[in-house]
């Protein structure tokens, strides 16, 4: 019986170098980025913001810019009683570029106002839910759950412990 030859090592860890770096691409192209109001609007005083994100769902990992005009708009983001009362007294942050990225990096609900007087007292405000992407599994079939913390790991993290574990048992490649 001959005996079974196995990949030399640098050969193994160079595959699993490259299978991470194939996941972390793929999960970075995964990640989406909205333009509030797009295609049919802006950040600006026309747009019904809860229309527009009702089709859309926000993942941690996704980005939403605001584009508006800075010398007739700001961006602010607020808690949720200043959403409420269309209030930036305590805000969380304030921008006013014109184009402000703002990225979306964990499951939770964002709200952003204008801060200008008069502007979310009609409509510019927007609400924005950042739901954990559904995960492989029966879980997944069932659709989200209010728990965050029993999110899937990432493909990035699937992807290095297999490579982990192929250098660890040393599996022959053919």
């Amino acid at each position: 019986m001959a005996a079974k030859r196995r990949a030399p090592v640098p050969v193994v860890m160079a595959m699993a170098a490259a299978a991470v770096w194939v996941a972390a691409v793929m999960e970075a192209t995964m990640a989406a980025t909205y333009t509030v109001g797009a295609p049919d609007g802006l950040w600006d005083m026309q747009t019904d913001y809860a229309e527009w994100v009702k089709p859309r769902t926000f993942h941690p990992g996704d980005k939403i810019t605001f584009t508006y005009s800075p010398e007739l708009h700001d961006l602010v983001e607020v808690t949720r009683a200043g959403y409420d009362a269309c209030s930036n007294a305590n805000n969380i942050s304030a921008s006013r570029t014109g184009n402000d990225v703002v990225p979306l990096t964990a499951v939770g609900t964002r709200y952003f106002i204008c801060g200008l007087t008069g502007h979310c007292d009609s409509g510019m405000k927007i609400r924005v839910d950042v739901v954990a992407a559904p995960g492989p599994g029966p879980a997944a079939a069932a659709g989200p759950t209010s728990s965050s913390s029993s999110a899937a790991p990432s493909t990035a993290a699937a992807v290095v412990a297999a490579a982990l574990l192929l250098l660890n048992l040393r599996l022959p490649l053919w």
